[in-house]
């Protein structure tokens, strides 16, 4: 099988919905750790209000004081302000979001999802770096229910002219037949394709396969298990990072991740929130000792 990169949203989607807020030298600190772990992509910071998203505050700060190594350090936007506050700092790329549906829209963004379509595609147009499209509720939304993939599939190709799409599961329902059905239709648009997989049902894990055997190239995963979604009621944490290194590298696909690193990471993480991960690897044995 064909090597993939592995973004880590940890410092980013993982602790937005912790509630104590972490800062920015420590969050600068997890970023630096993470690179030094051979993690070749990291989602740093995102660049929201910060009386909306306190844990995010202070993200330029973050970006300044990351030691990225050889790693792509990237930022997530909503909207053409947080892309302005962007474009002032050294990272590599811009994740633009918006959401399948038009409920989780005004919620999150506070837009409909035409203008929210409209928003990324002069976001993307802008961009200086290469630029990903991330989709939210890509296979059921918490406002909204089930999403019609055919839905998904023509935002997509709305939204063509970014340098890679991602597919997000941000409730957690997603199943591996159904992720490697719509990978497979988004990547009929010869662009990137990957998957941001929660496991709040206990499939996230099964559902990085179905991503794989759909033709994905990039897997999002937030290190400890960490995450979720403030805006989205019940989204529990996404596939951690050190389990899916170990899945994957145990199957004979190549990662370039140190795992031992990231259960150092993950240990030294609980610590600093002071209760136990969701992640399963760091609580494990040794194996082979």
């Amino acid at each position: 099988m064909t090597d993939i990169t592995l973004c880590d949203v940890g410092p980013r989607d993982g602790l937005q919905n912790e509630p104590d807020t972490l800062p920015p030298a420590v969050r600068a600190d997890l970023v630096s750790r993470l690179a030094a772990a051979g993690v070749p992509r990291i989602e740093a910071v995102s660049f929201v209000r910060d009386d909306r998203v306190p844990q995010m505050a202070g993200a330029e700060d973050v970006v300044a004081a990351a030691e990225p190594g050889g790693a792509e350090l990237t930022g997530l936007v909503l909207n053409e302000r947080g892309y302005e506050r962007f474009a002032s700092t050294r990272l590599d790329r811009v994740n633009c979001t918006l959401a399948a549906t038009e409920e989780f829209n005004r919620r999150n963004g506070n837009a409909t999802l035409d203008e929210a379509v409209e928003r990324v595609r002069a976001i993307v147009a802008a961009a200086a770096v290469p630029a990903t499209v991330t989709v939210s509720c890509s296979w059921g939304c918490p406002f909204e229910g089930e999403v019609d993939p055919g839905v998904v599939a023509d935002l997509c190709e709305r939204l063509v002219d970014a340098d890679e799409l991602v597919l997000a599961d941000t409730i957690g329902v997603a199943t591996p037949r159904r992720v490697r059905r719509l990978v497979e239709r988004v990547a009929i648009l010869a662009k990137p394709v990957g998957a941001h997989l929660h496991n709040t049902r206990n499939t996230g894990y099964a559902a990085a396969w179905g991503a794989l055997d759909g033709g994905a190239t990039v897997l999002d995963a937030s290190i400890g298990g960490l995450g979720g979604c403030p805006f989205s009621p019940q989204a529990t944490g996404n596939v951690a990072t050190e389990d899916l290194v170990w899945q994957l590298e145990r199957d004979g696909v190549r990662t370039g991740i140190d795992v031992d690193a990231l259960v150092a990471i993950t240990r030294r993480l609980e610590q600093l929130l002071g209760r136990r991960l969701e992640g399963s690897l760091y609580r494990a044995a040794s194996w082979p000792a």
